[in-house]
């Protein structure tokens, strides 16, 4: 059986707080790392009214706003799993790629069983700090995305808008496999 191509995409999330269920995935970016004019974002209506002050902040999001104005989280799920599906395609295999990917992914492994009792990505994800670490030797501490900016000089910058974070990224992901090519 031949071997379906991996297909990477990098992917953000923004959230009320620090675990799911509990706390709320209110937007959420997504990118092909090999052709960032495929991109996919939402903005979800919260499940909860829980929401630490600190990741408000960080995100500028509202709570109210967002039950207004946000997608449901069943619909968004759909369009997600849709987009993906559209992106790999039958002909590739879809890889979750994450700066601090634990924490994204847990955000979008729990919105998918919740809402759609299964996950494109199936049970696992690709995090850019830990191949960074791998892939230059770096302690954990240096794996700050600040760190790896300042190594790999990207054009972009993060701003916690989760499309522009998952293109942000996807940019660093990339030129951690080149610097990765480059060693071997």
């Amino acid at each position: 059986m031949k071997k379906k191509p991996e297909i990477f995409l990098s992917v953000d999330v923004e959230t009320s707080g620090p675990i799911p269920g509990e706390y709320s995935m209110l937007t959420m970016g997504a990118c092909n790392v090999d052709d960032f004019s495929q991109v996919f974002s939402c903005e979800l209506k919260p499940i909860s009214a829980n929401a630490d002050p600190k990741a408000m902040e960080v995100t500028g999001l509202s709570l109210e706003k967002l039950a207004a104005a946000g997608s449901p989280p069943e619909v968004a799920m759909k369009q997600f799993r849709d987009w993906v599906g559209q992106v790999v395609g039958d002909h590739g295999t879809p890889v979750f790629v994450g700066l601090n990917a634990p924490f994204d992914w847990s955000f979008v492994n729990y919105y998918f069983h919740r809402f759609l009792q299964a996950n494109p990505f199936g049970f696992a994800a690709l995090d850019i700090k830990a191949l960074y670490m791998g892939a230059t030797g770096c302690s954990w501490g240096d794996t700050r995305s600040s760190q790896m900016a300042a190594r790999l000089k990207p054009k972009s910058k993060g701003d916690h808008q989760a499309l522009h974070d998952a293109l942000y990224q996807a940019e660093l992901f990339k030129l951690v496999r080149q610097l990765r090519h480059r060693n071997d």
